[in-house]
């Protein structure tokens, strides 16, 4: 082969490479998954849902469920955990956080493709000050003990409410809120600097609702915004708010730290006094957003740079406070169908609700787990009573094969499955007062083996 031919192949390779990464990317966006609803289906369906049905690649959880993280296994979906603020001081102790990691992570590590752990969930906002003084300690503490456990490809972070700004307009003259700069924001700025980690922002147009500017918070054609400091012009108010946090970064000096857009949304229904809560709203800003994720452009500040971001929510949640609106941020119903068409259904969407069917027929093996919505106390009940019945319980006690994670639901996942084993593997056997499923993911992990 000549060279000129070599070069002519080389280029042609290249261009379909291209090609490739870009198509590979069309339709890619994050979901948050949140669990405020008893009437879920389980996380096993859930994850394969997504998986098969659509075009969501990263999903953000807001606790450490063993069940949904155990069911992103092998599936090559990344996945955000969140520990719960109430944990915040504790995790500065390094032992303390190395049990954490031992609990929480190492068992599911690295089958589930867990990309950050979330340190709470906007600890600026919502407080106690005792929170706020320990965040930055807690997240150093906890990546420690995630290198000592010999895991380094897992980031740690913290979403922040865009409370945290002390204005965004215009985003030229954007900055954090004196206190907070200087005494948390840098420290943690460093701190993730140092790790390679991203700065996560909740950025919501829905809670700065103007009726004037309406097309601008929706993607819609409008007459757009002009920073006269920048000499940049916005065509909506995502990019706003996002470059209005980059400004406030670069005035610390840590305008090199990645950005990821941790919760957006709008809700697609409300009260009578909330009339901007419709399933077209929710359709035109979910939908737009999808389409500006994959689109790459990046914002006037941030030209090209390709935001990481994530959908509030994946399911309506019916047993969320307050008004309706707040039970309604949902792309999908909990029997999968969708609200509205924002793009990312694999093989299309229309508008109508697409069913799929919630609980098919399980061929082969099956195994018996709690469901995603059971209390803490329904499933120590269980416990109580397979113990109960001279079933061997061993391996949930201390030292035991399947002790950790040490916490109710994954004790109960695997006595309610050994019952369910023992006596003959009749579905009924798998009820337990409503709170069991059968599901055909192995849930084994590490040394603790679930008979099948």
């Amino acid at each position: 082969m000549s060279k000129r031919t070599q070069s002519s192949a080389m280029a042609i390779f290249l261009v379909f490479a291209l090609f490739i990464q870009h198509f590979s990317a069309v339709q890619s966006i994050g979901v948050n998954y949140g669990t405020v609803a008893d009437n879920l289906p389980p996380p096993a369906q859930v994850v394969q849902f997504i998986k098969d049905k659509t075009f969501i690649d990263r999903v953000k959880i807001f606790d450490v469920n063993p069940d949904i993280i155990r069911a992103f296994a092998n599936t090559g979906i990344l996945l955000t955990v969140t520990v719960p603020n109430g944990e915040i001081p504790n995790l500065t102790n390094i032992r303390y956080a190395r049990r954490w990691v031992n609990e929480h992570i190492k068992p599911f590590y690295p089958q589930t493709k867990i990309n950050y752990i979330a340190v709470g969930n906007e600890v600026l906002h919502w407080g106690p000050q005792n929170l706020i003084d320990n965040l930055v300690a807690a997240m150093r503490t906890l990546h420690q003990a995630l290198v000592k456990n010999g895991i380094t490809d897992v980031k740690v972070t913290t979403p922040h409410s865009l409370g945290i700004l002390e204005s965004a307009k215009p985003p030229s003259l954007a900055k954090f809120r004196p206190g907070w700069d200087v005494g948390v924001l840098a420290p943690m700025l460093q701190f993730l600097r140092e790790t390679k980690s991203p700065f996560m922002v909740n950025p919501y147009p829905y809670f700065g609702f103007d009726p004037k500017e309406i097309d601008f918070d929706l993607f819609r054609p409008n007459r757009g915004y002009y920073d006269r400091f920048s000499k940049r012009s916005y065509t909506n108010q995502f990019d706003l708010l996002l470059d209005a946090v980059f400004m406030s970064m670069k005035r610390l000096g840590y305008a090199d730290v990645d950005i990821v857009a941790a919760e957006t949304g709008w809700p697609s229904q409300g009260e009578t006094f909330e009339p901007q809560c419709t399933p077209a709203n929710a359709a035109a800003y979910n939908g737009g957003l999808v389409k500006k994720y994959n689109s790459g452009s990046g914002t006037p500040l941030m030209p090209h740079r390709k935001i990481e971001t994530y959908i509030f929510a994946l399911f309506n949640e019916n047993q969320k406070p307050g008004s309706l609106a707040e039970r309604s941020w949902g792309l999908f119903r909990p029997d999968f169908t969708p609200v509205y068409d924002v793009g990312i259904m694999r093989g299309g969407q229309s508008s109508q609700p697409v069913p799929v069917p919630a609980a098919p027929a399980l061929q082969g093996k099956k195994w018996c787990v709690p469901k995603a919505g059971a209390t803490d106390a329904a499933l120590q009940s269980n416990i109580d009573y397979v113990c109960s019945q001279g079933l061997d319980c061993s391996p949930i006690q201390a030292e035991g094969a399947c002790f950790n994670p040490n916490n109710v639901r994954s004790h109960a996942a695997f006595v309610m499955n050994s019952w369910y084993q023992s006596k003959g593997k009749a579905d009924y056997n798998c009820d337990f007062s409503q709170t069991g499923f059968l599901t055909s993911t192995n849930p084994s992990y590490g040394t603790c083996q679930y008979t099948s």
